[in-house]
């Protein structure tokens, strides 16, 4: 994974040598930003410039900068409400044009520039059980909003793994025909908003891929991050929820713009993860012979979990280029170097589906 130009001298990913590790949020963002030949190739394929909806987020901002690197011919446009004046100066800084916008206000939205390309990020998950009115609005109201005003567009918007029930640790995962059948509002939730640019999709026409995430890897966030902090500082580690999928966060970006190419009328599902599957006990262990530390492992596996089956996602788009391995050794040295983290647990342990 060195840096490599090509003849207009952008910088792309391979599969060599990939970094020993990173010294600063600026290292690891301008990692996440580099796109790989394929995503290039796809991009130069794609008619009409791109935009993204809730790009303020943990991901919004390096699919940005991976857009723009992938396409710097085209118009990249990130919208969000920037509550944090400092996330909207970054992305200017790098070439991406940012409008402020209050997408629950359908004549904000309206105003909107009608973008040939539209990827869908704004959700609401944590602080759903606290709030379960602005959860379903956020995940149900403005999906339909964005589908009605964009209805010209290809919409790639964001889901997740969770829309699926559980099943058995020793099976392939769910895949995109499985029961849509979870616990817990903010999952129901998700479902709503699949459904709502389903129905749009069909009426109007509207090609699209209901891109089904389950878990993004960023050494600031993730459930390798959420584990390797607690054996660092010997919290307990929960193996209940004992098994999960998890793929390095450049890797489900890239993805998620290549799937513009893949849109289809009506919209339709695609699993978006590693292809492991990944025993929480193991991992932990991982880390505590990593970072020279000792576990403390708290309750028994269930023998069924979330999964999800990336069989179709592969097939497209070629396994993801940073390994699981390579993510873990990342993730361990963050951590220990005490680096920056968003504070933001995903809550895999959940089987609720309360967060």
């Amino acid at each position: 994974m060195t840096m490599t130009s090509s003849p207009n001298d952008i910088k792309m990913l391979d599969q060599s040598t990939p970094p020993a590790g990173f010294a600063s949020i600026d290292e690891l963002e301008t990692f996440l930003s580099l796109p790989t030949q394929a995503l290039i190739d796809d991009m130069r394929k794609l008619d009409g410039d791109i935009m993204i909806l809730g790009a303020s987020g943990k991901m919004g901002p390096s699919l940005a900068r991976l857009a723009k690197n992938a396409a710097p011919e085209k118009r990249i446009v990130a919208v969000a409400r920037y509550s944090d004046p400092a996330a909207r100066e970054q992305l200017e800084m790098h070439g991406i044009e940012t409008i402020a916008c209050d997408m629950l206000a359908r004549d904000a939205l309206a105003k909107l520039p009608k973008i040939k390309n539209i990827i869908f990020m704004a959700g609401r998950k944590f602080g759903s059980s606290g709030d379960q009115a602005a959860t379903w609005a956020t995940n149900t109201l403005m999906p339909a909003l964005v589908a009605e005003v964009f209805h010209q567009s290809r919409i790639v918007a964001f889901s997740t793994g969770c829309v699926y029930e559980f099943v058995a640790t020793d099976s392939m995962g769910s895949n995109e025909n499985s029961p849509l059948n979870p616990p817990g509002e903010y999952a129901q939730s998700c479902i709503g908003r699949e459904r709502l640019l389903e129905h749009f999709s069909q009426t109007h026409q509207t090609p699209g891929i209901l891109y089904r995430l389950n878990y993004a890897i960023d050494l600031r966030y993730g459930v390798l991050h959420d584990v390797a902090v607690k054996v660092r500082d010997g919290l307990p580690v929960d193996v209940t929820m004992g098994h999960a999928n998890v793929i390095w966060q450049g890797d489900a970006n890239a993805i998620a713009l290549r799937c513009l190419l893949q849109a289809t009328v009506p919209t339709s599902p695609i699993n978006v993860t590693g292809p492991e599957t990944i025993s929480v006990r193991w991992l932990a262990n991982e880390f505590a012979r990593m970072m020279g530390k000792e576990v403390v492992i708290t309750g028994e596996e269930a023998d069924k979990v979330w999964l999800s089956n990336a069989t179709l996602s592969n097939r497209l788009f070629g396994y993801p280029v940073v390994s699981l391995g390579q993510m873990m050794q990342w993730t361990a040295d963050w951590v220990m170097a005490q680096m920056p983290s968003h504070n933001k647990p995903t809550h895999f342990e959940a089987r609720d589906g309360t967060y």
